[in-house]
């Protein structure tokens, strides 16, 4: 078993880019694996001996992002539109994923969370509601949701806003 500041030095860029990914915001990713790290450690024997400690801690990651709106205040997150544009002009690709990561930003964090599990992790429905404290059917309801935002641009409507 590789000690915790073995496992923090290695795998602390792969918790930054999995977390910014997350929060689509880099300050609060930082923050993210920063309050992560410091529950980790003292539980370091324990997690440090399961067959994949990077999980877990990717999976405490997420449930720390998750819990992060509840103790501060709700954050607003700027997001630029994109006019239209010519085809040709190079800078269009460039909007066009501003415009998409702007849009991932203003989703719920839940939808974000299943989004990024899926997508940017390869998560399966099962694995993601297992992070997520939810049932697989949950977890497709978020990414439709989710899915429908990302499309078009406007929020499909909910009951329960994504929660």
């Amino acid at each position: 078993m590789q000690s915790f500041e073995q496992f923090a030095t290695e795998r602390a860029a792969t918790l930054l880019r999995y977390a910014t990914a997350l929060t689509c915001d880099p300050d609060l990713a930082q923050d993210v694996v920063q309050n992560t790290l410091l529950r980790v450690q003292p539980r370091w024997p324990r997690i440090g001996a399961m067959n994949a400690p990077l999980a877990y801690v990717k999976r405490m990651v997420t449930t720390e992002y998750l819990s992060w709106r509840r103790r501060k205040a709700v954050r607003e997150i700027a997001v630029a539109t994109v006019g239209d544009t010519a085809i040709s002009d190079p800078s269009v690709e460039v909007d066009e994923r501003d415009a998409m990561l702007g849009r991932i930003a203003a989703l719920p964090p839940k939808q974000r969370a299943a989004v990024v599990l899926r997508y940017y992790e390869n998560r399966t429905d099962d694995e993601i509601a297992q992070v997520l404290g939810c049932r697989a059917g949950t977890v497709r309801s978020h990414l439709s949701r989710a899915l429908g935002v990302l499309r078009t641009g406007e929020p499909v409507a909910s009951t329960k806003e994504g929660r």
